[in-house]
């Protein structure tokens, strides 16, 4: 299944990395493009209402992907306490459905402001100082992480990808550079969400300014 799989996308995965594997070799530069390329599409109205569409359609993915996630474990358990049966194959699809909600989820945390932060300092600065810091931090943070991340993925994918790279197990799952993708997947997903960001803070600060 997986070799006719990768028939199938083969045609489309050689193009992505011989585009993308240059992001690897010159991160600094692909760290300063992303930085304009969020710069200026937060400047561009509505980017942001597309961009956290994008963002909550792949939440629902993660909350689909955890609903199956919760039965696929519930049966997992019963069967080997009960039945002393149990699937590899299965147990290796439960990590990479936690790997898929988590990393789908991300973004969507992001766009709904529930990310870690040192709230005592944070909650006490006025609705300017917090978009300021919203701004400095997207820019500055969020965005040149998220490139390194994708960075370091892209070769990490293509090496599994070249390999036809399987599990180690009998009976285990094939194809991973499948779920190894959805890093790359969710940096992005963070990469544009940050556009997002930026247009809330904007918002933030022209209100600020028109209070006073």
């Amino acid at each position: 299944m997986c070799e006719n799989f990768y028939k199938l996308t083969d045609s489309f995965m050689k193009p992505f990395f011989d585009l993308a594997m240059p992001l690897s070799e010159h991160i600094d530069m692909s760290i300063a493009g992303a930085f304009l390329f969020v710069l200026i599409f937060s400047f561009i109205p509505k980017t942001g209402l597309l961009v956290e569409k994008i963002t909550k359609f792949f939440m629902v993915l993660a909350a689909l992907a955890l609903i199956v996630l919760t039965l696929i474990v519930s049966y997992d358990v019963i069967a080997r306490k009960l039945f002393h049966g149990g699937s590899i194959a299965l147990q290796e699809l439960e990590w990479h459905l936690y790997d898929l909600t988590f990393l789908f989820a991300i973004a969507y945390t992001m766009s709904r402001d529930k990310h870690v932060r040192v709230d005592i300092f944070y909650d006490r600065f006025s609705e300017k100082t917090k978009a300021v810091i919203q701004v400095i931090t997207v820019l500055f943070f969020v965005v040149p992480f998220a490139v390194l991340v994708i960075a370091e993925a892209v070769p990490f994918v293509q090496m599994s990808y070249s390999m036809h790279e399987q599990s180690g197990d009998p009976g285990g799952l094939g194809c991973r550079w499948i779920i190894k993708s959805t890093m790359i997947i969710g940096f992005l997903l963070v990469l544009f969400q940050s556009i997002a960001e930026l247009q809330k803070a904007y918002y933030k600060l022209r209100h600020a300014k028109g209070s006073k």
